[in-house]
């Protein structure tokens, strides 16, 4: 029901899958994903395989996986897929391993875990893989340092930058779905409380936002300052987070960086703070810290531990700190993804494509890319927008008529 509900809600992906199922862009070809397996994901991989791909998919978080749609993706899709919610780490790596096992042409990453470990370990599967797409922040801040370092050995495709990602996923995606998250794990009401949002990148803005619409008292921490003054502007308060955090009643992170919120923080915490993270890794929030240093842990909701610090106070922790949208909510909405898997689908054909004309370098995803995505999207919405006319197109490109 899930699978059939996301797709009858994804008509860009379903404007594509007419065209992949005839013309089979991806036969003969092996692809290793890792992805949070959830019903839209599933939408994805279906479209790749009816387009002529054989594959293989792995989770990319320990607690993002919906169980019943991977039930569905082995039993009723023939599909091979690798993945649970609550994994351990080691099993966690397994079910990568067993995803690369495939000798994939295409990689398919969420983070940077399949590229990593291609990289660290798996050498010999280099010379058969043409490229890749990443989804996240977190993966593109990894691939832009290994192709600095010069250890990149085949092409990526940059698809968290596309236009039609970041614009969308990101900013309302992410916004929505943190706040879903947060909701489902505390069943807390945001209005009039204090909010830190960590990041003012495109998710932190759209976390910020969505706080702000629901009556909270939003404060955002930053590193850089241009995004600083954007925050101010845009009307919310801006702290340094040891300060903030004093009279914080929630805390979200949506950085990237790892140690955004240190024990040091914590210990100058509102008492019974809660503190959740929106980024890939769970290293925002300091966890493996808090787990050595309290003295005292205790389970008060399915999703929320409260944990009793050195100095006597209590932080509560949504999911031990991996992703809320997915480790406690249903991730991003069918709509949204719908047009970040339209730009992978489309991003993976033309690697197929030009691989051959490729450097082991991040590449952006090309702009007609974008456009095409855009202009099935608004097709879809029924709306109609206007064009230039060959006058405008002219005048725009001239550089010496005046008024």
């Amino acid at each position: 029901m899930r699978l059939n509900w996301a797709r009858d809600h994804m008509d860009v992906c379903g404007k594509l899958r007419q065209r992949f199922v005839e013309e089979k862009p991806f036969k003969g070809l092996k692809i290793s994903m890792a992805l949070h397996v959830e019903a839209k994901t599933g939408i994805f991989a279906l479209l790749l395989k009816e387009g002529g791909a054989t594959l293989r998919m792995a989770s990319c978080n320990p607690l993002s996986s919906d169980d019943n749609v991977v039930d569905s993706l082995k039993k009723d899709h023939g599909m091979e897929v690798f993945a649970r919610k609550g994994m351990s780490r080691e099993e966690y790596y397994e079910n990568l391993d067993r995803t690369l096992d495939l000798n994939p042409d295409i990689i398919i990453d969420d983070g940077g875990d399949l590229v990593k470990i291609v990289h660290e370990r798996r050498r010999d599967l280099i010379r058969n893989i043409i490229g890749g797409n990443e989804e996240t922040t977190t993966g593109v801040v990894r691939l832009k340092a290994m192709e600095k370092a010069g250890v990149l050995s085949f092409p990526m495709f940059d698809v968290n930058d596309a236009r039609m990602k970041h614009f969308f996923d990101n900013r309302y995606g992410t916004g929505q779905s943190t706040l879903d998250g947060i909701m489902n794990a505390t069943n807390i009401l945001l209005a009039g409380k204090s909010v830190v949002v960590a990041g003012y990148g495109y998710c932190g803005k759209g976390i910020a936002m969505r706080m702000k619409g629901m009556g909270a008292n939003v404060t955002v921490s930053e590193v850089d300052p241009v995004k600083a003054i954007e925050a101010v502007m845009d009307g919310f308060k801006v702290g340094q987070m040891n300060s903030a955090i004093r009279d914080a009643d929630f805390v979200v992170t949506a950085t990237g960086m790892k140690d955004v919120v240190t024990y040091e923080d914590m210990l100058k915490a509102k008492p019974n703070i809660i503190l959740a993270n929106a980024g890939h890794f769970n290293n925002e929030i300091s966890f493996e810290e808090l787990e050595s240093r309290s003295i005292e842990r205790k389970q008060v909701r399915e999703q929320v531990v409260r944990y009793r610090l050195e100095n006597g106070n209590h932080v509560n922790l949504i999911a031990d700190g991996r992703l809320v949208n997915l480790a406690s909510g249903q991730g991003h909405p069918v709509e949204i993804m719908d047009m970040s898997f339209a730009i992978q689908a489309l991003v993976a054909e033309h690697l197929v494509k030009h691989h051959n004309e490729l450097k082991p370098v991040v590449y952006s995803v090309p702009d007609e890319i974008d456009g095409l995505v855009a202009s099935i999207k608004l097709e879809s919405l029924g709306v109609k927008i206007d064009r230039l006319t060959q006058e405008q197109v002219r005048y725009s490109e001239s550089w010496n008529e005046g008024t």
